[in-house]
Formats: C-alpha cells, sequence, structure tokens
C-alpha cells in the first residue's frame, strides 16, 4: 500500500452526494405516485363502466317486470270478471 493513494471525499462532496441521492429518491417516488394514481384512474373508470352497465340491466329488468304486472292484471281483469247484480222484476 505503499504506492497506493487513498481517495478521501471532503465534508462537502459527502454533503452534495447525500443531497443529489435524496432528491433522486424524490423523483423516483414522484413518478411512481403518477403512475400509481394513473392505475387508481383507470381503476376508477373500469369501475364506473362495470356500474353502468348494471344499472342498464337493472332498468331493463324493471322495465321487464312492470310489463309482466300489466299482463298480469289484464289476465286477472279477463279471468274475474265481476257479476253484474240481477236485475229486480
Amino acid at each position: 500500500m505503499a504506492g497506493e493513494e487513498v481517495s478521501v471525499l471532503s465534508l462537502e462532496q459527502v454533503t452534495l452526494a447525500i443531497i443529489i441521492g435524496t432528491l433522486g429518491a424524490i423523483v423516483y417516488l414522484l413518478r411512481m405516485i403518477v403512475v400509481m394514481e394513473r392505475r387508481i384512474a383507470r381503476m376508477d373508470y373500469n369501475l364506473e363502466r362495470l356500474v353502468m352497465r348494471v344499472l342498464k340491466e337493472e332498468e331493463r329488468l324493471e322495465k321487464e317486470e312492470k310489463k309482466l304486472e300489466e299482463e298480469e292484471e289484464l289476465i286477472v281483469k279477463k279471468v274475474v270478471k265481476p257479476r253484474r247484480k240481477k236485475r229486480k222484476r
């Protein structure tokens, strides 16, 4: 080791390296936050589409149920006719 020189960083260089490393970590985390926000937005969009499909299906079923109830009422009216009162002579 007599011929080798040992490189020693000064206090300013160490401080600068720590600051640069911290800034790099902050930039990386901000990038990860943006990626996660995009994923969440995509999930939200897909969930909204799913809810809209369910809503349409529910409206269709309610319409069909109402139609069936109306048909049932007509059938009941035809089958069960009210009796007329007999006339007195």
